[in-house]
């Protein structure tokens, strides 16, 4: 192997370069330059095997000579030195081949392999492959004709006689059913396949990048003719053969430039003439080793977490963004060429799901496959639609565990095209939903859509197998709220209003889970929508339930759950007594706040307990509840509580600006403590103590006397 280049190591080579050698000389002058009895097939001859001369030197150098060349207004030299320099990279490549050929298997045991070439042709400062392909092609349109055509060679030691040249046979410059045009994309094609070590750098990253995309772009404006599709055959063979030479090899190094954009140029070139081939060599690119390499350090059953790793590694891929999405518009090449033909859509799928790593860019293959599936024009291709689907499941398992902001776009999209594909493959997916969804998506999202009247129209489905699908999403429902009450229990609920079995087995787990599992607000909100579906009685149980985990100190008068405590209240008052007399011990126990508390007094006075439900209301006599009895004197006694000891708080850490609002807090904790028998001594005794009390606070207690006396 070549040792490791470094710019400086090309600053040093240019300037010992000359052009005195002989044998560049008669490569340089003449087009009649050749040897037909030169035999010698060694790795320096300087002829190839049909006496062609051939140019050993580094490969951007001797590239350098030929742009040289140009650039002075020697077009021809030029053009025959860039052509010794093709046969010597046409000769370099057979001989590698054969030389794989003999190592191979020792090779392939090894699993492994090295780069052969550390500094790549395709994004070399000095661009040898553009340089060869523009020199060859320019030639080809005669674009450079009438230029200089007697190199000065004066200062060379030694020169070449025009008699020598005379006495070779004629030659032309190329030899039969060959073309600058064919030269020069067999370069271009070797160039871009060569096997190269990924640089360091961002800039020499995306200078790879942009170069590779340049030189495709210069061999899209070819026409390919049959000449030409015999190259690209040949070089195709020669990509999937070469070992480590290639970066279509069995193997590649991990730090080796990927394939992918390469590869989408010669599969759509070689599809319409030779599929098998155009295939191979798109599955073979479709890998990504430095992504793969780091999966023995990771999960591998989560190939999601590779992608994390890769960024901490040295050197960094600054591209492997670009490179990613590359890849995925291989695949999704693939995949539009293989519409229609089973067995390679199986093929794409599995080397899909085996190289690509990020769930985006699977996720946009799933829906590139079923755009593609469910053309207007044409009925769906249900092949395709699998496909999809498959690429769809393998997104919401590695999607699962991992943040991602499409996750529910990525759910929604999954059951439209399990729709597309059938009924069992909804049913297959609410059958297997622990793998692919979260429990509130699988009955927020999945049962939901499953069990609307769209999806029936859609399916066409018969009344026995609306219920079957009906009775899968409903077990759905069900496993997902004792596996999750908090979110879907009223998923749930709503889900199996129908079935009387389910909606019961539905309540209990909430039931079971209200100990422990549940918040109030989630009580509160289940058992709401229990009085809604005509269950007062159920809702009334929930309610308890949900005051049992709740609390409300002294100054939360603003808590987003006290219209909650206000209609559960309500809710009691409305059937009975005795549920009236059973709630309210535990809102004395849960709310400490005095407003609210007398807010709840002066409802459970205005109307008689049990009249608002005709259910009810034959308990009840009539007649509106004493304050004096249980249960409303229990509650007026912890209002009057909770209000002597909101205003010792308050007076703890008032300031002059909040007396007139302490003022009016008094004024409404005077009314609460009137609906008492003895409210007006128990008030006027509270008075005297602030006084006594707080009596360092002269002026606040200069406006209590004013009001209160």
């Amino acid at each position: 192997m070549r040792p490791h280049r470094t710019v400086f190591t090309r600053a040093i080579e240019a300037c010992d370069l000359h052009w005195q050698d002989r044998h560049l000389q008669h490569i340089i002058a003449s087009d009649l330059y050749a040897n037909y009895c030169y035999h010698d097939n060694q790795e320096g001859s300087l002829f190839d095997t049909r006496g062609w001369p051939l140019w050993h030197e580094h490969v951007p150098t001797a590239c350098a000579r030929v742009d040289a060349l140009r650039s002075h207004g020697y077009p021809r030299e030029a053009l025959r030195l860039a052509i010794a320099v093709v046969n010597t990279l046409r000769r370099q490549q057979q001989r590698q081949l054969e030389h794989f050929r003999r190592h191979k298997k020792e090779l392939l045991h090894k699993g492994h392999t090295s780069i052969t070439n550390m500094e790549g042709w395709v994004g070399h400062p000095l661009d040898p492959i553009g340089t060869l392909f523009s020199t060859l092609t320019e030639s080809g349109r005669g674009g450079e004709e009438g230029s200089n055509t007697c190199l000065d060679l004066s200062d060379c030691s030694s020169v070449v006689s025009r008699a020598e040249l005379q006495r070779m046979p004629v030659q032309r410059l190329l030899g039969d059913g060959e073309s600058y045009i064919a030269l020069a994309v067999e370069t271009a094609l070797i160039g871009l396949g060569q096997q190269r070590v990924m640089p360091d750098g961002l800039y020499a990253q995306e200078k790879v990048c942009r170069n590779e995309e340049q030189l495709l772009a210069k061999l899209q404006e070819v026409e390919l003719d049959d000449s030409l599709v015999k190259i690209f055959r040949k070089q195709a063979v020669f990509l999937l053969e070469a070992g480590p030479y290639s970066g279509l090899g069995e193997i590649v190094h991990r730090e080796s430039v990927p394939m992918h954009t390469f590869a989408r140029y010669l599969f759509t070139s070689l599809l319409p003439h030779d599929a098998e081939l155009a295939y191979k060599i798109a599955l073979r690119a479709m890998r990504l080793p430095v992504l793969e390499s780091t999966a023995s350090s990771g999960d591998l059953s989560r190939p999601h977490h590779i992608v994390s790793v890769v960024p901490n590694r040295y050197p960094r891929w600054f591209t492997l963004s670009h490179i990613e999405s590359q890849q995925c518009e291989l695949a999704s090449t693939m995949l539009t060429a293989a519409k229609g033909d089973s067995r390679k859509l199986e093929t794409v799928l599995e080397s899909i799901q085996k190289n690509i790593h990020s769930s985006s860019h699977i996720f946009k293959l799933a829906q590139d496959a079923f755009k593609i599936a469910t053309l207007m024009d044409s009925l769906p291709d249900i092949t395709l639609l699998k496909v999809s689907l498959e690429l769809g499941l393998q997104v919401m398992r590695i999607t699962l565990s991992t943040l991602n902001w499409r996750r529910r776009e990525m759910v929604r999209w999954l059951v439209t095209c399990a729709t597309e594909v059938g009924v069992y493959a909804l049913d297959s997916i609410m059958q297997s939903w622990f793998t692919l969804f979260t429990p509130t998506e699988a009955t927020s999202i999945v049962a939901t859509t499953v069990m609307s009247n769209s999806t029936i129209v859609r399916l066409h489905l018969d009344c026995h197998q609306q219920e079957n699908l009906a009775s899968s999403a409903r077990t759905l429902a069900l496993q997902c709220a004792m596996k999750d009450p908090q979110n879907c229990a009223l998923s749930a609920l709503t889900l199996c209003e129908k079935d009387h079995i389910a909606f019961e087995t539905a309540y209990q787990i909430v039931l079971d889970a209200a100990a422990t599992g549940m918040s109030y607000t989630q009580l509160f909100t289940i058992a709401r929508y229990m009085e809604h579906r005509g269950y007062p009685m159920r809702a009334y149980k929930l309610a308890t339930l949900a005051m049992a985990h709740l609390n409300l100190s002294y100054n939360q008068d603003t808590h987003p759950a006290i219209n909650d405590v206000l209609w559960a209240c309500a809710l009691s008052h409305s059937l009975g007594k005795n549920e009236l007399a059973a709630v309210i011990p535990l809102v004395v126990k849960s709310v400490k706040c005095a407003t609210v508390l007398s807010d709840i007094l002066r409802r459970c006075t205005l109307t008689t307990p049990g009249m608002v439900s005709a259910l009810h209301s034959r308990r009840n006599s009539g007649k509106l509840m004493s304050l004096d009895k249980a249960p409303l004197r229990q509650l007026l006694d912890a209002t009057i509580g909770a209000y002597i000891n909101t205003t010792h708080s308050r007076l703890t850490h008032i300031s002059p600006r909040h007396y007139s609002e302490f003022i009016e807090f008094l004024g409404k904790a005077r009314e609460t403590f009137m609906m008492a028998h003895d409210g007006h001594i128990q008030f006027t005794q509270f008075i005297d103590n602030l006084k006594q009390i707080y009596k360092g606070k002269k002026k606040l207690m200069m406006l209590v006397r004013e009001r209160f006396g």
